[in-house]
């Protein structure tokens, strides 16, 4: 059942699930878990992992997620080569030559998809909506399309379009837009000092009428929006995320974990939860994080129950 489950998702730490995690996930019924590199190892271990996973929730479409965007964020590593297959790589081509371009890019997601669908996991993390900027961190850099608001805006349209067709589920990060960004959020915490009218023409343009089920936020601070709190922690930007940018489906932070964000875990925790994001992520399978999420994380409410109902009849 989906409504006795708490609104996160969790890691967890290995290729196997350890008598505590197993423990853990039967006590707190987590929405759904993500998983990494450090948990794939080869293609028959990976079935067997997704599928156990199924059964402790006895449930065949339970969410299970991935970062795979190819190129340096290439968690199948084990399984499939995909370095060279960056969103800079697909953005360029789609500049340079746009036939060649949409079928390259229809033939790798249509094998992506085909390997997750085999592997038993059915939500990607992509696209990257993220606009390039040159004088930016390199934490978005080759991640991203272009700089190029519409060209990022049409290639996630057929990264989606493409993800669904294969059945598998995209969320849309870093939402309202990380391109800006000059430091890595996983280190520190992103100022960006332009004016709101420049940011919604131009980084948050690209994440407008996107058909997904799930968008990421940024652990970013917009200081002509809210010059206090993250993306993540800002009742303004969600309100924003869902008012102008018009997002309607379900918004999942990103990892709770990182040092863009100032506060213990449990603060993280709740100021997400009440800045409007629906499930809270938690990345790293530390145990003793894992269980302050959970204990400080609702059972999901109607709103993540019907749009966790729409997600899995997409699915079927």
């Amino acid at each position: 059942m989906i409504s006795n489950r708490r609104a996160f998702i969790v890691g967890i730490k290995s290729t196997t699930l350890s008598k505590k995690e197993k423990t853990f996930l039967k006590k707190y019924k987590p929405w759904g878990v993500i998983l990494f590199s450090r948990n794939i190892k080869e293609f028959k271990q990976i079935k067997k992992l997704t599928s156990d996973l199924r059964l402790i929730f006895k449930d065949k479409k339970y969410p299970i997620l991935i970062d795979q965007e190819g190129g340096r964020v290439n968690r199948l590593n084990n399984l499939i080569e995909a370095s060279i297959f960056t969103a800079e790589y697909f953005g360029n081509l789609y500049k340079k030559n746009r036939s060649k371009f949409f079928n390259y890019y229809k033939v790798y997601i249509s094998q992506v998809s085909y390997l997750l669908n085999e592997i038993g996991i059915n939500i990607n993390t992509v696209p990257v909506l993220d606009v390039r900027k040159s004088k930016s961190s390199n934490i978005i850099g080759d991640r991203s399309y272009s700089s190029i608001p519409k060209n990022v805006s049409k290639i996630g349209d057929l990264c989606i379009e493409q993800f669904n067709k294969g059945r598998v589920a995209t969320v849309i990060k870093h939402i309202p837009g990380h391109g800006l960004a000059r430091v890595d959020s996983h280190k520190k915490t992103p100022v960006v000092k332009y004016k709101d009218e420049y940011l919604f023409k131009n980084d948050f343009s690209s994440f407008k009428r996107k058909n997904t089920f799930f968008a990421m936020t940024a652990h970013v601070i917009y200081k002509d929006i809210d010059p206090i709190n993250t993306a993540t922690h800002s009742q303004k930007i969600i309100k924003l995320i869902r008012s102008k940018i018009g997002f309607k489906n379900l918004i999942i932070s990103d990892d709770i974990s990182m040092k863009a964000l100032k506060h213990t875990i449990k603060l993280n925790t709740l100021k997400a939860l009440s800045a409007g994001c629906n499930l809270i992520l938690h990345c790293n399978a530390k145990y003793s994080e894992m269980r302050i999420v959970a204990e400080n994380t609702p059972l999901v409410d109607n709103f993540i129950i019907k749009k966790t109902s729409q997600f899995y009849n997409f699915l079927s």
